[in-house]
């Protein structure tokens, strides 16, 4: 960019990112209700789980491709807002698809919904991928922060609000069209403002195309999609052992011990594997860094998921029918959002006066406490005190945890090295849901006397992946 940084700019450079958590958030609402129309009470959970884990690791690959096909970009209108054109026109078409989909019935209706949310997932990531190169392309150094902490707040509080107040209100009355048609506006607008970009023909001759970084990534997917699927079918056929006639104590003891081993396991294993995948040898020489990433996998395992959940959770634990539990939904994901906000403020500075590590670790056991708040009574209002706890937690942790990890790793190739986060972010949605869906089924299905057993005993296994987070920081030995 040739001229200097004008005001605007905080605004066009960055506000796409509210129209794709709209549409994240959008679709939070939506999919869970089309599961559970399409598939029932019994196995609602089990279909959303894999809905989550194909579309989740999709997005991943999707992502990173397009990525790097906008960086080779040398089109007329600059690298990046063609594809922020073609990925939100394609959006639209699918944001259609999806409400078509509303009118079927059975698997077949799923099926459908699915393959219309895959490509959902890669068009949205097509733009997306765009986007988060349009900041390093033009903004200069010293004013990078300034225009994050403008993306920050489009990327987050701005779009809660507009979803609780809009699309959580129209959903919860059933109208499921007019709250994609909110997704749609607003993804429509956001595109239409990007569009004032300034960016220009790269004039230089792009690199040779490097395809190890990608190629890397696909095997570290498949290893890890292979470990998720392993450790549920497992959990899967643990419960096909038990005598759904018991006590719901035991059932509740036992499917608990196995979930929690089961998704213990996935972080784990998932994670050296993808480590050693991912750096090789290099891993050995760095055993702080994969303790790290099973830090942040773990956390991420219980706060990806609680959201994820929500719906089903208000449905089986406060008696909301289908589509008016979305309304408090979207609200319990307001006040989530709005407390990340506040405590992601501070946390940075507290981070370097008390120590990465020891904010991390804070931040783990003040979401099992908001985790335990959220379960223990069946109250609304309970519950949203829960959900605040929670997000000064994350707040806490996305801050912490990340500048943990920028000490952790060579300077030199930190790229490399961060870059396999990005398999822990989506990998936690992918091991919470597939793993956990078929739990909150079983208990739906054998132990009606309890209603919402399920979703309380799965709540539960996240508030001790918290905890597991903490555990995993004995391994981390904290760069001075």
């Amino acid at each position: 960019m040739t001229r200097p940084i004008r005001w605007y700019d905080y605004i066009t450079f960055n506000v796409y990112f509210l129209g794709l958590t709209t549409l994240s958030q959008t679709m939070g609402l939506v999919i869970p209700l089309l599961v559970q129309q399409f598939v029932g009470e019994a196995q609602k959970g089990t279909y959303f789980g894999t809905y989550r884990l194909w579309t989740l690791m999709v997005a991943l690959l999707a992502q990173a491709l397009f990525g790097l096909l906008s960086d080779r970009s040398r089109l007329r209108w600059g690298r990046r807002r063609p594809f922020i054109l073609a990925g939100t026109i394609l959006d639209l078409v699918f944001l259609v698809l999806i409400g078509f989909t509303a009118g079927l019935e059975g698997l077949n209706g799923f099926w459908i919904m699915f393959a219309v949310a895959i490509l959902l997932q890669i068009s949205s990531n097509i733009a997306q991928a765009a986007e988060q190169g349009v900041i390093p392309d033009l903004v200069p150094e010293e004013q990078r922060g300034r225009f994050s902490g403008v993306k920050a707040i489009f990327e987050l509080p701005v779009p809660l609000i507009l979803v609780s107040f809009t699309v959580g209100k129209l959903v919860s009355k059933g109208n499921m069209w007019g709250g994609l048609g909110v997704g749609m506006a607003v993804i429509v607008l956001v595109m239409l403002l990007s569009m004032f970009i300034p960016e220009k023909r790269p004039q230089e001759a792009p690199a040779a195309m490097n395809w190890k970084p990608f190629l890397r990534l696909v095997m570290m997917t498949a290893i890890f999609t292979l470990i998720i699927l392993g450790s549920g079918q497992a959990v899967q056929l643990f419960s096909g052992l038990l005598d759904p006639q018991g006590s719901p104590t035991m059932l509740f003891i036992s499917m608990g011990l196995f979930g929690l081993v089961g998704m213990a396991i996935a972080v784990g294993v998932g994670v050296w594997l993808s480590v050693q995948a991912g750096i090789g040898e290099d891993a050995k020489k760095n055993p702080s860094f994969t303790w790290w990433v099973v830090n942040r996998l773990a956390f991420l395992v219980g706060a990806t998921n609680l959201s994820t959940f929500a719906v089903y959770y208000l449905q089986g634990r406060l008696g909301y029918e289908r589509e008016k539990a979305a309304g408090p939904a979207a609200f319990l994901m307001l006040f989530v959002g709005v407390f990340i906000l506040l405590s992601a403020l501070p946390s940075g500075w507290l981070a370097d006066k008390f120590g990465k590590k020891r904010m991390v670790a804070l931040s783990g056991l003040i979401a099992a406490l908001g985790t335990l708040v959220a379960i223990l009574v069946p109250s609304l209002p309970v519950i949203y005190v829960g959900g605040v706890i929670i997000g000064i937690a994350t707040g806490l942790f996305f801050a912490s945890n990340w500048a943990l990890g920028t000490v952790l790793v060579p300077k030199e190739e930190a790229g490399r090295y961060l870059g396999i986060s990005n398999l822990a972010g989506a990998g936690a949605g992918a091991v919470g849901a597939y793993i956990g869906g078929p739990i909150a089924d079983y208990f739906t299905v054998h132990v009606t006397s309890v209603p919402g057993l399920g979703y309380m005993l799965l709540f539960a296994i996240y508030g001790v992946m918290f905890l597991l987070s903490v555990l995993a920081l004995s391994g981390v030995r904290e760069n001075k």
